[in-house]
């Protein structure tokens, strides 16, 4: 794929791509920070609210490893999409970002609050 050279010239896209890139590094080194593989009873995975007293999901460190292969997946999906969109609509390119920077803002919001919950 080629990337436009006006792309990496922009400075709002640039911005963007740089904010993306340190929540997907934070997001991704808090949850290695807080793992512990020799934990036998498991990590919370899921909260399902229908289930009443049932609602937390206990799943294994794997589970938790997996928001980083999310966070990696939308950081270059996003990324990918912007640059191969750029050249015909710039704001489209943007808001693509942009909407890219509140997935990994989310992301890390709720992993945070899963490993809080041990």
């Amino acid at each position: 794929m080629d990337i436009p050279k006006k792309y990496l010239h922009d400075r709002l896209v640039l911005l963007l791509l740089s904010i993306n890139a340190f929540v997907a590094l934070i997001t991704s080194v808090l949850i290695l920070l807080r793992l512990d593989t020799s934990r036998s009873d498991g990590y919370f995975v899921q909260y399902r609210a229908n289930l009443g007293l049932n609602a937390y999901r206990v799943g294994s460190y794997v589970s938790l490893l997996s928001i980083i292969i999310f966070v990696i997946f939308v950081l270059s999906f996003h990324t990918l999409i912007s640059a191969r969109i750029y050249s015909q609509r710039r704001d489209v390119a943007v808001v693509v970002l942009t909407f890219g920077t509140l997935l990994l803002g989310l992301t890390l919001i709720v992993s945070n609050a899963l490993l809080v919950l041990r």
